[in-house]
C-alpha cells in the first residue's frame, strides 16, 4: 500500500463531514438558525480529525520527506498551495468557536459569522481534496523509493496509533480552566 492510500480514504470521511455541513449551511439559511451541537461536532471533527490527523500526516511526514526531494516547480507550487489551505481552514476554525461562544452567550450577530465560516470550510474542501487526489498525491509518490515509501506509511500507522492519546491528553489539559475551583 502507498502511503497516500491511508491520506485518500480519510479524504472519503472529510467528504461526509462537508456533505453534513453543507446540509447544515442550508438548513441555516432556510430558518435562520443553527443547530449549536452541531457546531461543536463539525469543530471537533475538523479540529482532531481533519487538522490533527490528516493534515498532521500530510505535512509531518508526506510533506517533510517531499520538502528533501527535488521537486518539479509545479509540485512545490501545489504544495505550498495546499499547506496554505491547510491554514486557511484552521483560521476559519478559530473565526468558528470565537463566533460560537459569542453566540452561546447571547450575541446573535455571531450567527451570521458561524454560517459564513461554515460556508468557508464546504467551500474549501472539496476543491482542495480533488487537488490532492487528482494532482498531487500519485505524482508526488514518484520522488520515493519502494523503501522510502514503505517507511512513510509505517510512520503514518505509528502517527495514528498515538493520535488518539495526544487529542485526549490535550483536552483534559484544556479542561483544568473549566474547574470551578480553579
Amino acid at each position: 500500500m502507498l502511503p497516500i492510500a491511508p491520506l485518500m480514504i480519510e479524504h472519503r470521511v472529510i467528504e461526509q463531514m462537508i456533505g453534513i455541513i453543507e446540509n447544515e449551511v442550508d438548513w441555516c439559511d432556510q430558518n435562520g438558525s443553527i443547530n449549536i451541537e452541531l457546531v461543536d461536532a463539525v469543530i471537533d471533527f475538523i479540529q482532531n480529525y481533519g487538522d490533527r490527523c490528516h493534515h498532521g500526516k500530510e505535512e509531518d511526514i508526506l510533506f517533510r520527506e517531499l520538502k528533501k526531494k527535488q521537486l518539479s516547480k509545479e509540485h512545490e507550487t501545489i504544495m505550498k498551495e495546499l499547506m496554505y489551505e491547510h491554514r486557511l481552514s484552521k483560521e476559519a476554525v478559530a473565526r468558528l468557536i470565537e463566533a460560537r461562544d459569542k453566540f452561546v452567550q447571547g450575541d446573535k450577530m455571531a450567527l451570521p459569522v458561524m454560517i459564513d465560516c461554515l460556508r468557508f470550510l464546504k467551500s474549501l474542501y472539496p476543491a482542495h481534496i480533488e487537488r490532492e487526489d487528482k494532482l498531487f498525491f500519485q505524482p508526488a509518490m514518484g520522488y520515493f523509493s519502494s523503501q522510502e515509501r514503505d517507511e512513510m506509511l509505517q510512520e503514518e500507522t505509528e502517527f495514528d496509533r498515538h493520535i488518539i492519546h495526544r487529542i485526549y491528553r490535550d483536552k483534559m489539559q484544556n479542561a483544568h480552566r473549566f474547574l470551578s475551583c480553579a
